[in-house]
């Protein structure tokens, strides 16, 4: 390896989009401990560069209305140069992160951050936020006895399918895009 070769630190903000309340309420809520709602950005070059209903936007590091994240994660250096990694966003950008291709379970930003990580370092993002939504849709229905209290009887015997799969159309139609960053695709292409 060529000591000359500059190389550059990449970070990975995390950052629990529920404030501490899936600690909280998952357990009642789905049966299972969650401890955050995870979204993530990669930071480098001076940075911070993620994924939502936009495309793929950047800001200064903790820049969006999130403001500082709740955990940084080092993944490691990269040689890649700036000029290489511009021009891998906006292909990506152009392709299969625009924006109407956002899917809060299955194409968001984790899966953003994963791809990127892996392609500047190598490293992978943990497994327990890249998890997440498959958690999510395979946890069980709230409880017999909190639902009859909540509701009061309505249509409980015709829940049959697991809680996260129930909230699945609602949780599908939300694009989240934290506000604060230069969009560097054109937005939504459709």
């Amino acid at each position: 390896m060529d000591k000359n070769t500059t190389r550059y630190n990449v970070q990975l903000y995390i950052y629990d989009l529920s404030r501490g309340m899936a600690r909280s309420l998952s357990p009642i809520m789905l049966g299972k401990q969650l401890d955050g709602i995870w979204h993530t950005a990669i930071v480098a070059y001076g940075d911070e560069f993620f994924f939502g209903g936009e495309g793929i936007s950047s800001c200064s590091p903790g820049g969006t209305m999130l403001g500082p994240p709740d955990t940084v994660v080092e993944l490691g250096e990269t040689e890649v140069s700036e000029e290489i990694f511009m021009d891998y966003l906006s292909s990506l950008g152009e392709s299969t992160y625009r924006g109407d291709r956002y899917r809060l379970f299955e194409h968001n930003c984790n899966t953003f951050t994963n791809e990127v990580a892996q392609f500047l370092t190598g490293h992978s993002i943990p497994s327990y936020i890249t998890d997440l939504p498959s958690e999510v849709l395979s946890t069980n229905m709230l409880p017999y006895d909190l639902v009859q209290n909540i509701i009061s009887n309505i249509f409980l015997l015709s829940i049959s399918r697991p809680f996260g799969q129930i909230l699945r159309p609602i949780l599908d139609s939300i694009h989240i895009a934290p506000p604060g960053g230069n969009v560097i695709n054109g937005g939504r292409n459709l």
